[in-house]
């Protein structure tokens, strides 16, 4: 049997799926006691070279109630052509397609490889993708133009069959009609009333789309009326010349005045068009925004340059005057705009914040992107929106359309929600658990935009009854049903299904233990703090990771009553403190030194991102350059710090070089430039060769800083590391070890010794 380790890593290659616990307790009262619930991270569309779609239809279960499609687990009656369902035991014909089976001939279906595989639906027309680009003209010159070539950029990109349309707003909104040649025509609504979409189905004299159109996919031709959205090999010039004309807002603005903006009401107009002409096929709308909506409705701040946009304290002193109103709006937005299966991506490039605390339900809800830069003008802009369009080795595109997630359990197990970029479809059946967790009371969510690192984390709740003991060698199943619009207009079935064995908690406590993923249930819990911490206050939400923390430490840690030093951990709990430690520090927590809009893009970013990435923003990866051998990964603590090595640091959202005291000076005398010191030079490359490559694949694009001892930006370093050393303690240590950092947060050191005492404690 390979070790647990290789066990996680190989499902996790093949099916795209970590779970907390790889054996699970037979019980729901042992499954309560294990403190860290049943639960998966699952990445529904994992890229795998060895995965080509099935050309045919999945085999599903006749049972109504039931519908799991035919998988590795089920029981197989080669000579009867009948299966059983591994869900609900219903046996079931195969179909007469089926009639040459048997045990040498197999479809893929029923191969354990293939516990993951995916059909192409054959039916239905297929459907071209749609890209609404919303473009906010209140911007200087030169960001508008940085914009426009962006712009223009990707449309060379799409697609030719993609169908693109225009929407401009500052104080007014245009919906520019395209195709129109050698002339250009808008129309032009107020920026201050909310409208909507019968009424602009009106006004834009639009097409209801027909009763057929509406049931499924639109056919491939848009409907003949529809100016506002064309295919872009039919507009290409004439989109381009609309771009390169595009000027700054018109309206003056006075002395001390922000520009007014029409941000709530320019959305909402594109959400109603792609309402009234495509509702359920794949769609984007993609909002460029260069500052806070100031008019109308989702204006999150007034006009006054002299009254600042809301912060934490505002907030916390419901002193936010246009918040509650304004987040309503977005949510509604975000809401129709899921129900039709449609992606809104949110690009805010401003200095200030421009209120992504009040729409980041928008990508949210449907997947979509949320970018957060200073301005167009910069490369982690440019780059970052060029990798939205990077392409698959088979050259289509790296992101899928109005995907929904069903899940299947067998029938110990039920499931009680779901946190990640998914609303719920409110599907009730006999897989729904009555305990909520995130977005719970169904078994099947949508998923608007997806893309191959877009992960879900599940919970689920063991709900077998103490007394009725599952047979020895029992096993448990679950199954994730992904349907979704590939961008090549294919609708596509993803089937991944997998089990775990069951162990009774009393007599095989040993075994469940030595099945704990560390990584997965520190990022399973991290999203369920992060998931309380938008509606609970942030000491609580600390207090409840604490308690949790010190349960888990007194169900499996191996200690004497009331002797901290007795306490030990298993290798396979010993790195969930230190997780946790990092967590409480992390901004996804501490809102202290972030504004609300930074909040928002940290959380949305780690509701979404896959295990990797998710542990780096909780414990950032520090390496260390040196004189002395190659690059090693170092511990994320003060002592790393020396004058004489160069530190890489990465929190997915920065990449951080820092140069030790010494190497600075060197750095400053200009040694690197002598002949005879080239080995210097070396060493400054290295780190910013593995910097460049970090920035080269991360999206989106991270935040470069390069610094050194002293220097202003060494605060990100400094506020990042463990403090083991600080003002109060560095005259005890020896001379040489690392930097003292001037905090008053506890170090990594003191918070075990707390938790070792408070775990032990017989009082507890």
């Amino acid at each position: 049997m390979a070790t647990f380790a290789e066990y996680i890593a190989q499902n996790e290659e093949r099916d795209g799926i970590r779970f907390s616990w790889n054996v699970w307790p037979s019980s729901r009262l042992e499954a309560t006691r294990m403190v860290v619930p049943v639960g998966a991270l699952f990445t529904p569309l994992k890229e795998r070279m060895d995965l080509p779609p099935i050309q045919y239809e999945p085999v599903l279960c006749s049972r109504a109630t039931c519908r799991a499609v035919l998988n590795p687990l089920c029981q197989v009656d080669y000579r009867a052509k009948l299966w059983a369902c591994n869900f609900c035991y219903q046996r079931n014909q195969f179909p007469p397609s089926y009639a040459g089976i048997s045990e040498v001939n197999q479809p893929a279906e029923l191969l354990p490889h293939f516990s993951t595989i995916e059909y192409v639906v054959q039916r239905g027309p297929q459907m071209p993708l749609v890209f609404l680009y919303v473009v906010d003209t209140c911007m200087d010159d030169e960001d508008l133009q940085a914009l426009k070539d962006s712009l223009q950029m990707s449309l060379s990109l799409l697609p030719p069959t993609t169908l693109v349309g225009l929407i401009t707003f500052g104080r007014m909104v245009q919906v520019h009609e395209l195709g129109c040649q050698g002339i250009s025509k808008s129309y032009v609504f107020r920026g201050t009333k909310d409208l909507s979409a019968k009424q602009l189905q009106e006004m834009l004299g639009l097409a209801k789309p027909s009763a057929g159109q509406n049931r499924g996919p639109q056919g491939a031709a848009p409907p003949p009326t529809n100016r506002f959205l064309q295919p872009v090999q039919k507009i290409d010039m004439s989109m381009m010349d609309l771009l390169s004309g595009l000027q700054r807002d018109p309206w003056p603005v006075t002395q001390g005045k922000r520009p007014l903006r029409s941000l709530g009401v320019a959305m909402s107009i594109a959400v109603g068009l792609l309402e009234c002409t495509f509702p359920n096929a794949g769609a984007r709308i993609m909002t460029f925004i260069g500052g806070p909506a100031t008019q109308g409705p989702g204006m999150v701040v007034g006009d006054e340059l002299k009254t600042p946009i809301r912060s934490w304290h505002d907030i916390e002193k419901d002193n936010a005057k246009f918040m509650k109103k304004a987040t309503k709006h977005f949510e509604s937005l975000a809401n129709r705009a899921a129900a039709n299966g449609h992606i809104i991506d949110i690009y805010a490039c401003a200095l200030d914040q421009t209120g992504l605390l009040e729409m980041k339900c928008c990508p949210n809800h449907t997947g979509g992107y949320m970018v957060m830069a200073d301005s167009f003008n910069t490369a982690l802009f440019n780059q970052t929106f060029q990798k939205v369009f990077s392409k698959d080795v088979q050259g289509s595109f790296r992101m899928a359309f109005s995907g929904t997630l069903e899940v299947k359990t067998s029938r110990e197990i039920k499931v009680s929600g779901a946190i990640g970029p998914c609303v719920s479809l409110n599907a009730k059946g006999p897989c729904v658990s009555e305990n909520e967790i995130g977005t719970g009371g169904t078994s099947q969510w949508k998923i608007c935009g997806l893309d191959p690192s877009t992960t879900l984390a599940l919970y689920f709740e063991i709900v077998n009854q103490h007394n009725a003991p599952i047979p020895q060698g029992g096993r448990g199943a679950i199954q994730f049903v992904t349907q979704y619009q590939h961008s090549s207009g294919q609708r596509r079935i993803r089937v991944t299904t997998t089990a775990r064995n069951w162990a009774d908690a009393q007599t095989q406590i040993q075994s469940i233990a030595a099945s704990f993923d560390q990584e997965a249930a520190a990022v399973l819990m991290a999203r369920l703090a992060v998931y309380r911490a938008e509606t609970e206050e942030g000491p609580d939400v600390l207090r409840w990771l604490d308690r949790q923390l010190i349960r888990l430490c007194q169900k499996f840690g191996d200690y004497h009553k009331d002797d901290p030093n007795s306490f030990r951990f298993s290798e396979t709990f010993s790195l969930y403190p230190q997780f946790m430690f990092h967590l409480r520090r992390s901004p996804f927590l501490q809102v202290f030194n972030n504004s609300p809009d930074e909040s928002s893009y940290y959380r949305h970013h780690f509701n979404r991102q896959d295990l990797t990435q998710a542990l780096i923003m909780i414990q950032p990866v520090l390496y260390a350059y040196s004189f002395n051998g190659p690059p090693e990964p170092v511990l994320l603590d003060s002592s790393s710090i020396l004058p004489d090595r160069i530190l890489l640091m990465d929190t997915f959202f920065q990449i951080l070089i820092y140069h030790g005291e010494t190497v600075a000076q060197w750095r400053k005398a200009g040694y690197q430039n002598m002949p005879e010191y080239a080995n210097f030079q070396k060493l400054l490359d290295a780190p910013q060769d593995d910097a460049r490559e970090l920035l080269h694949t991360r999206f989106p694009m991270p935040r470069y800083i390069d610094t050194e001892h002293g220097g202003s930006q060494a605060r990100f370093l400094l506020s990042k590391v463990n403090p083991s050393q600080t003002h109060n303690n560095m005259y005890t240590w020896g001379q040489e070890s690392g930097a003292p950092i001037l905090t008053d947060d506890v170090s990594l050191q003191v918070f075990m010794d707390h938790l070792k005492k408070l775990a032990v404690s017989s009082a507890a």
